[in-house]
């Protein structure tokens, strides 16, 4: 799904003013697709008592002109605009549409459109909440957002973003060309192509050896989720190399450390509980010509060098901490950091954190929506990397689709442990459990309805 930033929808809105479509009309677009939408889930509107709360932009008057429309076709209707005086608010209102603050607020909302926030989280206990197309200052606790052309990044991207409810994308005639924005939302029907039945004919051989680099003493188990996930995820073969291979899994083949051969691999995975290794780092990316995933320790052993990647084979997936360091500052802007840097290194970038992003050389960006509070715990990051090595390793000519749906499935894992154990009892491996069940997530939004 395409997304757009709050600067791109106003270029978008100017380009379509500009080739003859008026800013009235759009907002008129605007205003009726939100009716239409009231109409459909709040049927009959001739039973509802709606209050429509207006701000002083363009989200203001796509709620006055909603207003307008919804005049004679609801039981009760109040419209509150932050300009005018304080008045009191119907209590037993059924709908409150926010139309306060827009994609075009920064900062914290104050004055009388934070009081006005507050009511609208509080005062209306027979109501549900449907934002216009955005929650004000992303504080609204929305049911639902009506949101236009798109979703916006500001929304999907804030802490807050559950306060969105369940976000409906109206068109308001845009134009295709505009929408194109470079960035965009994984969504499980994206990943279906990946899962099709295997041939009967089948050997492990077709699915590829990834070769995971890691495990000094001391942080085998690195190493040994990552190989561990790499083979969950389909890949038909795993060697591990480690310092100590006596208690990995038997599935998977070892070789030492000290001795490495590539030349089997087709998949290199290198840095899981590896430390600090420059030399052993540059040597294997400098030999191999096959994809490689790079985490971790082998993050910090490229980090203030001039590294270059070899395009969307070389894939990095730092945690905020490990970007820091690769770009030497904090990161500010994570989507913006987050495409310069795959630009500039020629990389295929998984910035790791809440809302993981993946960024590519030529400056397409997605965002991953999946994702738990119960994976912040040592190891969950071993598993991703396992699992990106092994879908690769199965679909070395769409590796860009194998990452998103590895980022994907790594996130929809952990909200599914996170159904079963809580949000406290989820152990990295335990991801690997629930793995089938996000692969069949994945599965069943790719069939016709």
């Amino acid at each position: 799904m395409r997304v757009l930033t709050a600067a791109q929808m106003r270029e978008a809105d100017r380009i379509t003013i500009e080739r003859g479509t008026s800013g009235e009309e759009l907002m008129r677009r605007a205003a009726q697709g939100l009716v239409d939408f009231l109409a459909l889930e709040f049927a009959p509107l001739a039973n509802q008592r709606v209050v429509i709360i207006c701000g002083k932009g363009n989200n203001g008057g796509d709620g006055l002109a909603a207003a307008r429309m919804l005049e004679g076709r609801v039981s009760a209707m109040q419209v509150v605009q932050v300009t005018y005086p304080p008045a009191p608010l119907d209590a037993n209102a059924t709908i409150v549409v926010d139309a306060l603050i827009g994609t075009g607020f920064r900062g914290n909302a104050e004055g009388r459109a934070a009081e006005l926030i507050r009511a609208v989280n509080e005062d209306f206990p027979k109501a549900k909440i449907v934002a216009v197309d955005i929650p004000s200052a992303m504080q609204v606790r929305a049911d639902f957002t009506v949101t236009f052309a798109a979703p916006k990044a500001e929304m999907l991207m804030s802490p807050n973003t559950h306060y969105a409810g369940k976000v409906v994308v109206v068109d308001i005639g845009i134009p295709d060309d505009l929408l194109d924005s470079g960035l965009a939302l994984s969504e499980p029907s994206d990943f279906a192509p990946l899962f099709l039945p295997r041939k009967r004919d089948s050997h492990k051989g077709n699915f590829g050896h990834v070769l995971v680099v890691g495990g000094a003493p001391g942080k085998v188990g690195a190493a040994a989720m990552a190989g561990l996930a790499a083979l969950r995820a389909g890949a038909g073969l795993v060697t591990v190399a480690c310092s100590d291979s006596s208690g990995l899994a038997p599935e998977l083949m070892t070789q030492p450390l000290a001795n490495l051969d590539l030349s089997h691999a087709t998949v290199l995975a290198i840095g899981p509980g590896l430390g600090v290794q420059t030399e052993l780092v540059a040597k294997c990316l400098k030999q191999i010509g096959i994809p490689a995933v790079i985490d971790a320790d082998a993050l910090n052993s490229i980090a203030g060098t001039d590294f270059q990647g070899r395009g969307e084979r070389t894939i990095l997936t730092p945690h905020p901490g490990e970007m820091a360091r690769l770009v030497g500052r904090p990161v500010a802007d994570r989507l913006e950091d987050a495409r310069a840097f795959a630009k500039d290194r020629n990389v295929c970038l998984v910035l790791k954190g809440y809302r993981t992003l993946i960024a590519l050389p030529d400056g397409r960006v997605w965002i991953n929506p999946t994702g738990s509070p119960a994976m912040a715990k040592g190891g969950t990051g071993d598993i991703l990397t396992g699992l990106t090595a092994g879908f690769v390793a199965q679909h070395p000519d769409d590796v860009v689709l194998a990452v998103r749906a590895a980022v994907w499935l790594h996130g929809r894992a952990g909200e599914l442990a996170a159904q079963g154990l809580t949000e406290f009892g989820v152990l990295a491996t335990d991801l690997l459990h629930y793995l089938p069940a996000a692969i069949r997530d994945c599965i069943y939004a790719g069939r016709p309805e």
